[in-house]
């Protein structure tokens, strides 16, 4: 204190300095107070903190898919051509492909396109037998369908001979098969006879205890493994032979078709041929309608063989190969996967609750989820889905719900980005949507 101070003045000052210090410690305890209870009132949703406002949403991100503008096409084979196997694959993954480019070639095309000569060979009979009847020529007539019978009675002795034949050899296949299946049932049995009767040895020493229970088991399941075979070789026999009489009796079957269908031919042939004697206009007209009839056999074999060549349905980029060379055709997966891919688009999921802020037309930058590509693309909305659907492309967090609700956005890529995405089909990319 200073010779100057008085004490009244000290007490002010005291009194001024304590009454300072009271309203701080109220306003600290208040402030203290207030946090505490909006920390206390959110835990227990009571206070709600007064929201701080954001700023104006510029964007709005999605995930998405690279796929082609148009959809991704399964080039299969004809219906017609079911079970027939991939002879010829002239294409590989990533060819670009023009309209009607041959893609592969079936197994059926040799068998096909020997029907088809043989046909235009009858067309070429057909059409001489035609001009022989017109010019009048009875002796040519005659000796054309002489000819003819003589053909068919010689297709008929081959048909005979090669199904006599065929018959033949699946008998004599039948009885060596008969006779090995049954010698291993015979074997098989026996084993089983052996392996019960050691079995049952056994068993009447494990009663003595003169065996272990181990030893008992081992002959046990040596006498199951023994049943098992035979009861396997009498499925096997059981199997091969009913397989083989099948195959018999079809081609007996066939067989009795084609003698009969020649037969009838020979005979329809040879009643022609009694009937000869002048040229009628009937007989003019009947020949004339063999070579139609030849002609539209012709027609439907070109289109048969056609189908025996798998074409590009369109042009396209060949993205996959489901088939190759010697594998089995399923027409659900086709041979080959193939797409337009001059036109590379975004499929982007965008949230339910972001859908209204989507415009066509609007700017997109599109960056690679998995550094597929390194740069950003550039694109722009030209479709908005009018369905919504559950998320299709997944994130990478473990947290983020997949049963989101979202609607489809179809994002242009900007043509020069193009050549950059077109083998990158269905990588998953981020999309910013600029709004």
């Amino acid at each position: 204190m200073e010779m100057g101070d008085s004490p009244s003045f000290i007490t002010k000052n005291r009194r001024s300095i304590v009454l300072t210090s009271v309203i701080l410690g109220i306003l600290t305890v208040t402030v203290t107070s207030v946090y505490v209870f909006q920390r206390v009132g959110n835990k227990n949703n009571i206070v709600t903190p007064i929201p701080i406002p954001t700023a104006t949403q510029k964007s709005v991100t999605a995930l998405g898919r690279i796929e082609p503008w148009e959809n991704v096409i399964k080039v299969a084979s004809s219906p017609s051509m079911a079970g027939a196997k991939v002879k010829n694959l002239l294409v590989s993954q990533g060819d670009k492909v023009k309209k009607g480019d041959t893609i592969a070639i079936t197994t059926d095309f040799d068998s096909k396109k020997a029907e088809l000569e043989t046909a235009k060979q009858e067309v070429r009979i057909a059409q001489a037998n035609l001009t022989i009847v017109q010019t009048g020529a009875k002796q040519g007539t005659i000796d054309a369908q002489k000819a003819s019978i003589e053909r068919l009675k010689a297709e008929l002795q081959g048909v005979i001979a090669t199904d006599e034949a065929r018959i033949s050899r699946l008998k004599a296949l039948l009885a060596t098969e008969t006779d090995e299946k049954q010698a291993t049932i015979v074997r098989s049995k026996s084993e089983v006879n052996n392996a019960l009767s050691e079995f049952q040895r056994y068993q009447e020493l494990a009663k003595d205890e003169v065996i272990s229970q181990s030893n008992l088991e081992s002959k046990q399941l040596t006498f199951e493994t023994a049943n098992q075979r035979y009861a396997e070789a009498k499925a096997s026999y059981q199997k091969t032979v009913t397989t083989l009489r099948e195959e018999i009796r079809q081609v007996e079957a066939e067989s009795t078709q084609k003698i009969n269908t020649l037969t009838q031919q020979i005979a329809e042939a040879e009643a022609k041929l009694s009937e000869i004697r002048e040229v009628r206009s009937i007989d003019v007209i009947q020949a004339q309608t063999q070579v139609d009839k030849a002609i539209a056999l012709i027609k439907q074999l070109e289109i048969d063989l056609d189908l025996t060549i798998i074409k590009a349905p369109t042009d396209g980029r060949i993205i996959e190969i489901i088939a190759r060379e010697g594998e089995n055709i399923d027409n659900a997966k086709g041979v080959v996967e193939m797409a337009n891919t001059s036109q590379m688009v975004v499929v982007a999921e965008v949230y339910e609750s972001d859908i209204s802020k989507i415009k066509l037309g609007q700017e997109t930058k599109i960056k690679s989820d998995n550094n597929s590509f390194s740069e950003i693309l550039l694109g722009r909305v030209v479709e908005i889905s009018p369905k919504i659907g559950k998320k299709d492309v997944l994130e990478t967090d473990p947290a983020a719900s997949v049963d989101s609700r979202v609607v489809e956005v179809k994002i242009a890529i900007n043509p020069e980005y193009n050549d950059k995405v077109s083998q990158l089909i269905y990588a998953q990319v981020i999309a910013e949507i600029l709004l």
